[in-house]
């Protein structure tokens, strides 16, 4: 080829790239818009919540079951936003709407987020519209009254401690909660209050 004529198609090449569409750089992109939480007095909001769910192409309904389901408390639509009882961390929140994304929207096949829910009998499945991938959804059974509320306030508690967190403080398990207990040594069993709750997290003081 004649160096004139390498110029003329490198200028060709060049201009045709310049002509591609943008979507096909953008096309892969999926971002979930981050949780807009404002405390109010005894309450949390998340202001965007409506955002959120118009991006996953889900039921209000369900990702606000979820979760309610996974921060044990309790909460109610107010429009286009959310509101829990109680105060909640914004990576909490943060963080049980990136595992709902992983269990409920995106294709395990493809990783894209253009899939729906059907159901087969009594089991939910994640139809990918982009692959036509198939996979069950894992759901977890909703606690019962009782074992949402296995710590309260003011009530007193046998705990094991499990483990030691950065603060020194002793941490126990009980059900879906973590209690954090000061001046408390891993592998002993104490007797601790209940001083605070927040969410499936709580704060006890030893009193045996």
């Amino acid at each position: 080829m004649a160096p004139d004529s390498l110029l003329d198609y490198e200028a060709l090449l060049d201009r045709a790239k310049k002509k591609l569409p943008h979507t096909l750089e953008s096309h892969d992109r999926f971002q979930v818009p981050e949780p807009d939480v404002m405390i109010e007095g005894k309450t949390t909001v998340i202001r965007n919540f409506g955002d959120i769910v118009d991006t996953l192409r889900r039921e209000p309904d369900h990702l606000l079951g979820y979760l309610l389901r996974e921060l044990g408390t309790a909460g109610t639509m107010e429009g286009r936003r959310v509101v829990f009882k109680g105060k909640v961390a914004t990576s909490q929140i943060a963080d049980r709407i990136n595992n709902y994304v992983d269990e409920y929207v995106l294709c395990s096949e493809c990783s894209r987020p253009d899939t729906k829910i059907a159901k087969d009998g009594r089991v939910l499945i994640l139809v990918c519209e982009t692959c036509g991938a198939h996979r069950p959804v894992h759901v977890k059974k909703q606690m019962k009254a009782e074992e949402a509320k296995e710590i309260e306030a003011g009530q007193t508690y046998d705990f094991m401690i499990e483990d030691v967190g950065k603060k020194g403080d002793g941490i126990a398990r009980k059900g879906n909660f973590i209690i954090y207990i000061p001046g408390t040594a891993k592998g002993s069993q104490v007797k601790a209050r209940i001083e605070k709750v927040s969410g499936t997290v709580a704060f006890g003081v030893r009193v045996s």
